[in-house]
């Protein structure tokens, strides 16, 4: 073991002093090799390796008898390409500008740093993608030899150490887009009977048929998985190759992928460990690991076990590797969610899970969960879901998808898996409810978080250089979220502080003024003079909007004309957008306005877009349900 150390170090010092096609074979394979097996839209709730009611996955609980099981590892958001992004450069997406999916525009990398591959690359690795990549950064060229539907770690030369990585798409959302024609006629290999259906959601046979077949799903990802294995077993490399396999979010049944739920974020993570390279594990195989690992972790881990020096600026540390202390991974105990704008729907969530317990704090929880976003509803489950609670058939815990939520929630998830009851004012919670409240502002102020601002203003503001933009201005996102948290104290203490925010000059005070107002709608009636001065007449066509919001959700002004006439004047796709956003939440949602938006109605600069498309596919469609849900582009989502 000791000569194997040596000759490894000797190795990486070969490494910085000389060209990689230079390196030698025989101590680059002293170096291990790292595949990364990774499922499209998988919570830890459906594989009965990590919970018992999910289904058997052979394959992946074989790796896990010679690795280890992560019980608690969490993606940082609940969707594809903020995931991914947050996993290829080991950074909080919203400190980056990669919060949103999809991207308006792709932002540059921090200066100086690079997707961690591009790391693993230049130390002589040869790295493959095979083959989604939906990142929201700008790649550099030199972060993988190959990324495509063949790639493989076999094209590399003789002896050369490997990172592969391969996604399986057959979990995917998508592929609970069948129609009623399959439901019907085409029966699942799961008895639907069998199956475990979460308290939030109806237990109706649609409902059960969509989770027996997602459990069909699984079992052929998994031995599709089991062909990946057999493979590097058939090449002789299992004994030299960590290989992860994790989700790479929560999903894909209603309230899992775009939500910020245990559902929606706690993803199922195996290690193997391999034979030759135990001593770079602080865990014994077969160990069930319960500290709290994250996405922004996964690269780093990669980098400590080849020997690679962490790069400066990332966010994540290493949970595997020599000097790694299993006592001190078992002690950590936060993970920190995310989740901004899904397609064309626009939310703003952030969620600290410490320990057993997750808060989760809605900046605007007007912004009710079941929102139309057109992707979701393709799915038969997600219409007959909202179709029951429009005529009244569900229960208060199957409703709430559909109603407003509270600024804060906080949940015992060992009590409570699925997050139903909500703690936050329960008087023998208020010591864990502040210490996470105060813990999660602080991570955020911190880190800052760019989304105190709208995508809009980011765009022409923030999105040329992101992290730079997000030093500037800390103190100013600080200020945004003081006022953002006046939604959190009893409404008399807020009141001058919310009255001081509308008359304000700058805009984004305003704005989340007026958030604040939306928040404690009717308590907040005495800020209805100020709201209706905003209106008509601030120069911010998004305060306009906000203003719009607060007066038509309680019912004291018709926001229409103004919602009509900022679309009118915005040549803003981004910021089309957002305003599209309020006026399907006023449709909607209570009380409710009659309104329908054509093409006619926007301006030609915007019409385009791809979002804005998707809402007008949506208000063109007299069921609620458009032809072309994806809009022009289509495309899995």
């Amino acid at each position: 073991m000791l000569m194997r150390l040596i000759i490894s170090a000797i190795a990486l010092f070969i490494v910085g002093a000389v060209r990689p096609s230079s390196l030698d074979e025989a101590a680059a394979a002293e170096r291990p090799n790292f595949v990364w097996l990774v499922s499209e839209d998988n919570s830890i709730h459906y594989m009965k390796l990590f919970d018992p009611h999910g289904t058997d996955t052979p394959h992946i609980a074989r790796l896990a008898a010679t690795g280890l099981v992560f019980e608690n590892a969490f993606s940082n958001a609940p969707v594809c390409s903020v995931a991914r992004t947050t996993l290829i450069t080991s950074c909080y997406a919203p400190r980056l500008g990669t919060q949103y999916h999809r991207r308006s525009v792709m932002v540059p990398m921090p200066s100086g740093l690079r997707m961690f591959p591009a790391y693993l690359h230049g130390a002589g690795y040869y790295t493959t993608n095979r083959h989604k990549k939906d990142y929201n950064a700008v790649e550099s060229p030199d972060t993988w030899d190959e990324s495509s539907p063949r790639a493989t770690w076999r094209n590399r030369r003789p002896g050369q150490p490997f990172f592969h990585m391969q996604s399986f798409g057959t979990t995917h959302e998508s592929s609970l887009h069948f129609d009623e024609q399959t439901y019907e006629r085409e029966p699942t290999v799961t008895d639907p009977q069998k199956v475990f259906v979460a308290p939030y959601h109806p237990d109706t046979p649609l409902f059960r048929y969509t989770v027996a077949k997602y459990h069909d799903n699984i079992r052929t990802m998994d031995q599709q998985i089991g062909e990946i294995i057999a493979a590097l077993e058939a090449d002789g490399l299992l004994d030299d190759t960590f290989v992860f396999y994790f989700g790479d979010h929560g999903g894909v049944l209603p309230r899992g992928k775009g939500y910020a739920y245990e559902s929606g974020l706690h993803v199922p993570l195996v290690v193997h460990i391999p034979q030759n390279f135990l001593h770079l594990s602080p865990f014994a195989r077969g160990t069930r690991v319960q500290g709290f690992v994250e996405f922004v972790d996964f690269g780093p881990t990669v980098l400590h076990l080849a020997g690679v020096p962490l790069p400066a600026g990332i966010d994540g540390e290493p949970f595997l590797g020599q000097r790694i202390s299993a006592e001190e991974v078992q002690r950590r105990d936060e993970a920190l969610g995310y989740a901004d704008r899904f397609d064309e729907k626009y939310d703003l969530v952030r969620t600290l899970r410490k320990g057993r317990f997750e808060y989760v704090r809605s900046y605007q929880p007007y912004n009710f969960d079941g929102l139309q976003n057109n992707y979701r509803y393709i799915m038969l489950a997600y219409r007959q879901w909202r179709e029951l609670f429009r005529a009244g058939k569900l229960d208060e815990v199957q409703s709430q998808f559909f109603r407003p939520r509270p600024p804060e929630m906080l949940f015992d998830i060992q009590a409570d898996p699925h997050e139903t009851r909500n703690l936050a004012n329960d008087p023998q919670y208020a010591d864990t409810l502040i210490k996470l409240r105060n813990r999660l502002r602080e991570r955020l102020e911190a880190m800052p978080d760019l989304s105190f601002y709208p995508e809009s203003y980011l765009v022409g503001a923030a999105f040329s250089d992101p992290v730079s933009f997000g030093k500037e201005h800390r103190a100013q996102i600080a200020a945004l979220i003081d006022i953002a948290d006046l939604s959190l104290l009893p409404y008399e203490q807020a009141k001058p502080r919310i009255h001081s925010a509308l008359e304000s000059r700058d805009p984004w005070h305003r704005y989340w003024g007026l958030i604040v107002c939306s928040c404690f709608a009717n308590q907040a009636r005495p800020h209805i003079d100020q709201a209706t001065q905003l209106m008509h007449h601030d120069e911010s066509l998004l305060v306009r909007t906000r203003a719009a919001e607060f007066l038509g959700l309680i019912g004291a002004a018709d926001p229409r004309p103004t919602l009509l006439d900022c679309l009118a004047k915005t040549n803003d796709p981004v910021e089309a957008n957002l305003i599209l956003n309020t006026v399907v939440l006023l449709r909607d949602g209570e009380p409710g306005y009659p309104m329908t938006i054509t093409e006619a109605e926007v301006s030609p600069a915007v019409r385009d877009n791809q979002e804005v498309q998707r809402r007008l596919a949506y208000f063109a469609a007299p069921d609620g349900i458009p032809d072309n849900p994806r809009g022009k582009t289509g495309g899995r989502r």
